[in-house]
């Protein structure tokens, strides 16, 4: 019984499988229509078709034609196009077959002709789906039952009996046959077939009562059954996939869904407790908080930070399991096993104490391997994430991680797993025992060691245990040694000479620090307290302070802060390392509000000490300093969520950034055109209209004075293969939403100083010559001395280069742009093959800066400084001798 025009409207895309039967034991199925692109269902299969839903109810007694028509409507749902190409090429083909008969001795043209102009009618309706008008577009699919009987099974089969079988009959009827197991499922297959070929037989011995089967026909039914058969084991396999891909489609969805909503509730409470926190509104003077409260403020905030970067952690696992993306082992380090256990530990998101407390590490030996970081804590965060999930079930369960040779066993008393679920524990969106489990967390680890070279494995017991056991190659003691020597090697050298404040009010732990950093070549004063360590900031200058947050009276923070602002002989931007017992999630957050360049957590190894020491020294100073240079920078943001634009362009115009902001490609343009000088765009991927990578395509293809300016992209989706395409676009490098301050300004700060150097004066060129430089490169003329080339060098490149100098001094009297880019770069390629360091250098700072503004240096002067260099460059040469 069919609902009536005011039937309920359901908006559903994806059907479920299976349907519980209501208590009066009647069945539902979801009526379609051709027209809208509607859903239908039914009891044993299922329809997924965008668009509304009307909901019919029958009772048991409904029509078995109908609901093996549903079958067929839901064959031919989502929109497929079969129906419609199926009558162009059978129109076709009924046309064709008909003319070839014209080539034979004996034609017989118009034994069948008025029957194939009904089937060529009939294929070339079907084939103008899209040109039916919409109120009979309801009776499509009808129609093509109809027509589809007639033209495959009915036609063929009649013809064949009239004909009395032959080669040509049985082979139109093997071609019938295969259409119609391509535009069918195998009930309706059937059912058409049975239909067309009893309407064919009753008519053809209606006419010839005295007739029989033809016996060449009759011996090809097994053949056809084979068809039959083997096409309905194709749409089955067919219609397996369909329901594996929507079933992983539906359990990602379901996974991403599940796991985002713990972290988006840790986000809300953070947010409601430090709402708590705050002080009550007043329209009077501003209120000053407790420490107490500010204290609590971090301490809430911190927890909001780690669930949102626990979300984002989540959700790039999810992308890389789905799509496998390789790991990058040259990102790899050594790492040791007890110290990421233990950071694991200290830096996973427990919702309590209590959680905390049930997690315990035991070392009993430690290793070495080469892996990446934090690829390797998000292994033991899941693990301990899978392991805690059923701590409200067995509440006296616990999780050991033990180290030990090569291995890291994480052991948890709680439930078990069963031996079947084992036997699938590693493989994707397959879960044990979990409501709305990713099923990708498990795959995802196994990747990861296998990157490694190592292996993940379980093993369980029912009700007792389950123990995943981590397994890593060992590492070779030489390569780590040799690995391990070249970070001692880079850190002595970029601390030789240099002063080091080491700030802790504990005495063993500065006796150790300071063993720590004794093989430095460089001067280590100590101070027990804050009041001390400014009292030896007024009065030296330090090249970095390694300070201790958490000390009685003026504390880490409060120390930083006074150095921040200038204190004595040492700069406001002097590198600050954090180095404190504190909790890293909650300590990091305030040390980087205090100015601090770098955190490393105590106890930690040597190498970890210096590895924080030179990243905290490389890094721009502080984020002041990074602020003052990109002071006046003018950059064009392009996104088309306005919330986004906002902020991204709030921090940019603290910092001092001129930004400029459009919404779409095209406005990007017209805004790029109406400055004369950018240094950066920061373009959104995927936007309405023309999208980022459209837009930075016109902006490389334009040329002109912005063809160069480098383009930092922005999406959502670290998809590899986008990222590929936005490369080959133009785009320089990438920020994933939602963007990182700290990573932006990192960012953009390479691209503003590669893009848009500062000018170079004159006497700034006279500084660098007459500075204290290696003229030559003595490794490199070694190596064309020992393999011979040295008098060929001598003999060709002075002369060259003297050339070369006089057109440069030819093009700049000539104020010939292009000849001077051209004797630059001539000179740029030479000295550096030659091994002239100082010329090349001096040669670089000049070029780079012409070539991409076309403009000539602010300065007089830079050719003589060339030329001088350049003489000085040859009397060296001529010298040299090793």
């Amino acid at each position: 019984m069919h609902a009536g025009a005011g039937a309920p409207v359901l908006p559903l895309r994806i059907c479920p499988h299976r349907h519980r039967r209501a208590r009066g034991r009647e069945r539902y199925f979801f009526a379609h229509s051709r027209n809208s692109g509607e859903s239908a269902c039914r009891i044993g299969g299922c329809v997924r078709r965008k668009g509304p839903v009307r909901l019919l109810a029958t009772g048991r007694g409904m029509n078995p034609l109908k609901t093996v028509f549903g079958h067929f409507a839901a064959y031919h749902g989502q929109g497929r196009p079969l129906l419609k190409y199926v009558g162009i090429v059978a129109a076709l083909a009924y046309s064709t077959f008909y003319l070839i008969r014209f080539t034979k001795a004996n034609p017989q043209p118009f034994d069948d002709l008025g029957l194939r102009l009904l089937g060529i009618v009939l294929f070339v309706i079907l084939a103008l789906e899209d040109y039916w008008p919409a109120a009979l577009k309801k009776y499509y699919l009808p129609y093509s039952y109809i027509a589809l009987i007639y033209c495959l099974p009915f036609f063929n089969i009649f013809m064949a009996l009239q004909r009395h079988g032959g080669v040509p009959s049985i082979s139109n009827c093997f071609i019938a046959l295969s259409f119609l197991v391509m535009v069918a499922d195998f009930r309706n297959a059937v059912v058409m077939l049975v239909l067309g070929v009893g309407a064919a037989a009753a008519a053809h011995f209606a006419l010839h009562p005295r007739s029989s089967w033809p016996p060449d026909l009759l011996a090809q039914i097994p053949a056809y059954m084979l068809i039959l058969v083997g096409g309905g084991v194709v749409k089955l396999s067919e219609k397996q996939i369909d329901i594996e891909k929507s079933r992983i489609a539906a359990a990602l969805a379901g996974s991403i869904a599940h796991e985002m909503r713990h972290p988006l509730a840790r986000i809300k409470q953070s947010l409601q407790d430090i709402r708590q926190a705050l002080p009550q509104p007043a329209e009077q003077a501003p209120h000053l908080l407790a420490s107490e409260s500010v204290e609590a403020l971090y301490r809430y905030a911190a927890e909001g930070e780690l669930a949102v970067q626990r979300g984002l952690q989540t959700i790039a696992i999810t992308l890389d399991e789905v799509n496998a993306k390789p790991m990058d082992s040259r990102a790899f380090a050594d790492l040791s096993g007890a110290e990421i256990v233990r950071q694991a530990i200290q830096e996973y998101g427990f919702d309590n104490e209590d959680e905390r407390s049930r997690v315990e590490a035991r070392v009993v030996q430690d290793f070495c391997f080469r892996g990446d970081e934090t690829a390797c804590l998000f292994v033991l965060y899941n693990l301990i994430k899978n392991a805690l999930y059923y701590l409200p079930r067995y509440p006296e369960m616990r999780v050991t991680i033990t180290v030990e040779q090569n291995t890291v066993r994480v052991r948890d008393t709680g439930p078990g797993i069963t031996r079947e679920a084992l036997a699938h524990l590693f493989e994707p969106f397959k879960s044990a025992g979990k409501s709305g489990g990713t099923g990708l967390g498990l795959a995802y680890c196994d990747r990861v060691m296998r990157a490694f070279g190592g292996s993940i494995s379980c093993a369980s017991a029912a009700g007792e245990y389950t123990e995943f056991t981590l397994r890593f190659p060992a590492a070779n003691a030489d390569d780590v040694k040799t690995r391990q020597t070249a970070v001692f090697e880079a850190a002595c050298a970029m601390f030789d000479g240099k002063r080091i404040l080491l700030v802790d009010d504990d005495a063993v732990q500065r006796l150790v620090t300071h063993h720590k950093l004794q093989p430095l070549p460089a001067q280590i004063d100590e101070a027990p307290n804050g009041n001390s360590a400014l009292d030896l900031a007024y009065q030296h200058k330090y090249d970095l302070v390694l300070l201790d947050l958490n000390m009685p009276g003026l504390d880490g923070y409060g120390v930083a802060q006074r150095l921040r602002s200038g204190h004595g002989a040492t700069p406001a931007t002097v590198p600050i390392v954090a180095y404190t017992a504190e909790p890293a999630h909650v300590a990091a957050g305030k040390a980087r509000k205090a100015g601090m360049d770098g955190f490393v957590a105590k106890p930690s190894t040597q190498l970890a000490l210096l590895q924080a020491m030179r990243e905290a020294v490389e890094r721009p100073r502080s984020a002041a300093a990074a602020d003052e240079a990109l002071h006046g920078r003018a950059v064009l943001l392009v996104d088309d969520a306005a919330w986004n634009r906002k902020a991204v362009a709030g921090y940019l115009r603290q910092a001092g950034v001129s930004v400029t902001q459009a919404a779409h490609g095209e406005e990007a343009l017209r805004r790029l055109s109406e400055a004369p000088v950018w240094d950066a765009v920061i373009m959104d991927i995927n936007m309405p209209g023309m999208n980022g990578l459209d837009a930075t395509r016109a902006i490389r293809r334009g040329g002109g004075r912005h063809a160069s300016v480098p383009v930092i992209g922005l999406t959502a989706h670290s998809d590899p293969v986008l990222l590929e395409e936005a490369r080959r676009a133009g785009m320089n490098d990438f920020l994933t939403k939602p963007v990182d301050t700290e990573l932006l300004r990192h960012v953009l700060l390479r691209w503003v100083r590669a893009a848009r150097p500062e000018p170079v004066s004159a006497d700034a060129l006279a500084g660098r010559a007459q500075a204290p430089r290696p003229l030559l490169d003595a490794e490199r003329l070694e190596t064309y001395r020992r393999i011979g080339l040295y008098d060929d060098l001598i003999g060709d490149y002075l002369p060259a280069m003297t050339r070369v100098v006089d057109q440069l001094g030819e093009g700049a009297a000539a104020c010939d742009m292009e000849a001077t880019l051209q004797a630059l770069h001539s000179l740029l390629g030479m000295s550096g093959e030659a091994g002239a360091t100082a010329l090349h250098q001096l040669v670089q700072r000049i070029y780079v800066p012409m070539l991409e503004h076309r403009r000539w240096p602010e300065e007089a002067g830079w050719v003589e400084q060339v030329r001088q260099l350049a003489i000085e460059t040859d009397e060296a040469l001529r010298a040299y001798t090793p």
